[in-house]
């Protein structure tokens, strides 16, 4: 990686001449196009590269990136190979997979044959894959997942075409140079892959998110916006937003424009202050979106370090006060936490309140001996741990409750590990909004560590139960909607809280930093037809208040009752 950065740096150095030089020597230019080298950092501060950008007609706070930087960038970033090539007012950039991206000039339009198969990471299992491990080895050897590709199958989406001349967004073709703005890209291949690009006019940063912490990305002085950028930014934020957000039709949402002219933050985000134009986007998530997924994060290096305590909107606000009300009655139960593995009479509970991956790969295997001293952090040390438990000589345990009582979400790759431990097999779909394909992924787990999946790492003949909660939330509400339509296990508590979309970070094109439920949205599979989880999972039989969660003696007690 330090080679191929190397080699890279002096290519963008090299390229960067040249393209000063060819618009040094034409002196009768429609726009005034100037250049600097700025450095690049990616995820720290620690490593420096340089990255050449261009600005036009003065306005300096809107950077473009031509497109000899960007094949660098994009060779940089996803450490893959593209070609180049222009026919006349178009530029196309072709992956080794020969799947296009093509930039037309003249009609101000980006077009993908396939955007998945585009920006897809080219070690992914499927096209729209939810596993980000690798799930062999060197060898070829299965890891903990094992995906089943009898079952899994992909539909492809259609061609889609960006036009950004709709959305006021310009391009440049002049002195020999074809010119992109940096954040139009950011938002459709570089912050769909989990990273955005974040410009403060003395740097480029490519990270998850920037935090109010961050010093070095508001070292920049703060500053009001210029007229291009306010223009642009509008637009930009628009199309990225109607793109890439997930559950537009579910907020009855058919343009982010339309959107904001209606409740009045147009002329906000129009304005060349960058607070004003910060908190439109602030008011937009709490007051008009309003779901977990979709958060606040910070403002822009423009308006600089605000303190200010972000408002909530009335799902979220009903969401922390329903994790409060369990958190708390919890506690009264367990004051000294809740175990992750408990046995309750004839019945074992496991208890996480996030899917988190630990180690991965070989330390499922051979960091630990005995899966009794498997940390109960580690969402899939925890089941191997439970498993061991519930299926040693002499076990009492008839019942099983996996408690996502208090579950907000986080690994899918743990999720499916989970999933298959209780079913067996792990189906789960996903849909991209935006292009309109499905992706349906089938995994088998190995939860006894013996490389070989079978019924041995299941729970086929012991009775399943979930608990369930308003609180259950993305994965913690995956998991119970998929259990619910496998008819093989049954569902205790109140309806799980939704979120079906995958977190996306992104930006705008003057730095503010916020996430979005995204484009790829999960879903089961029904009679064929793909159903997205937002409304969350029903439960087969109610508990009527949190006490019931938590009162262990008296809730075995119920599923017995229930078994019986």
């Amino acid at each position: 990686m330090k080679k191929l950065a190397a080699s890279i740096l002096a290519l963008m150095i090299a390229l960067a001449a040249l393209a000063g030089t060819g618009a040094a020597e034409s002196g009768a230019a429609e726009h005034t196009i100037t250049g600097s080298d700025f450095p690049l950092f990616q995820n720290t501060y620690d490593t420096e590269l340089v990255i050449p950008l261009k600005f036009v007609d003065g306005a300096t706070d809107l950077p473009y990136i031509e497109v000899n930087d960007l094949l660098n960038m994009l060779i940089l970033f996803f450490e893959e190979d593209y070609t180049v090539r222009q026919e006349g007012s178009c530029v196309t950039f072709l992956r080794e997979n020969l799947y296009p991206m093509t930039i037309d000039f003249e009609k101000k339009m980006i077009r993908f044959t396939d955007y998945d198969l585009f920006v897809r990471k080219k070690d992914a299992a499927t096209l729209l894959d939810m596993v980000s491990v690798n799930t062999t080895d060197e060898s070829g050897k299965p890891f903990f997942l094992q995906k089943q590709n009898a079952y899994s199958f992909d539909r492809y989406g259609d061609e889609v075409t960006l036009p950004l001349g709709d959305y006021g967004i310009e391009l440049y073709a002049q002195d020999g140079l074809f010119l992109v703005p940096l954040q139009t890209i950011n938002d459709f291949i570089l912050a769909p892959q989990g990273k955005s690009v974040y410009f403060n006019g003395q740097c480029v940063l490519i990270s998850k998110l920037v935090t109010p912490e961050d010093d070095f990305y508001y070292s920049a002085p703060v500053s009001m916006r210029s007229e291009a950028l306010a223009k642009y930014g509008y637009g930009e934020l628009c199309l990225m937003m109607d793109c890439m957000f997930g559950t537009k039709e579910l907020h009855e949402i058919d343009s982010f424009d339309r959107l904001l002219r209606q409740t009045g933050l147009d002329r906000y985000l129009k304005s060349t202050d960058p607070v004003e134009a910060d908190l439109a986007v602030w008011h937009m998530i709490t007051d008009y979106l309003d779901d977990n997924h979709t958060a606040w994060h910070s403002f822009s290096y423009m308006a600089g370090r605000i303190d200010q305590s972000v408002p909530r909107g009335a799902s979220d606000r009903r969401y922390i006060e329903n994790d409060r009300l369990f958190g708390e009655t919890r506690a009264a139960f367990y004051p000294d936490g809740v175990p992750g593995y408990e046995e309750v009479g004839n019945t074992a509970y496991i208890t996480f309140d996030d899917f988190v991956l630990g180690s991965q790969d070989t330390a499922y295997y051979y960091s630990v001996e005995d899966p009794a001293n498997f940390d109960d952090s580690d969402t899939v040390g925890l089941i191997i741990k439970a498993h061991s438990m519930i299926t040693r000589e002499g076990s009492p345990v008839e019942n099983v409750v996996l408690d996502l009582s208090k579950n907000q979400g986080g690994a899918s790759d743990a999720a499916i590990f989970v999933m298959a431990w209780f079913l067996g097999e792990a189906s789960v779909s996903v849909k991209n909004t935006f292009t309109g394909a499905t992706s349906t992924s089938v995994y088998r787990a190995d939860v006894n560590r013996d490389r070989i999946f079978d019924e041995r790492d299941t729970l086929a003949d012991r009775n399943l139960f979930c608990l369930i909660s308003p609180v259950s939330f993305s994965c913690g509400n995956l998991v119970p909607c998929v259990f619910k339509e496998s008819a093989k296990v049954t569902l205790l508590g109140r309806t799980s809280g939704g979120g079906s979309c995958g977190v996306m970070n992104v930006s705008t094109a003057w730095g503010t930093s916020f996430q979005i439920s995204g484009k790829n949205r999960l879903s089961f599979l029904k009679n064929g037809s793909v159903y997205d989880i937002d409304r969350g999972a029903d439960p087969d039989f109610v508990l009527l208040n949190p006490s019931q969660y938590y009162d262990r003696q008296s809730l075995t007690t119920y599923i017995n009752s229930l078994v019986w």
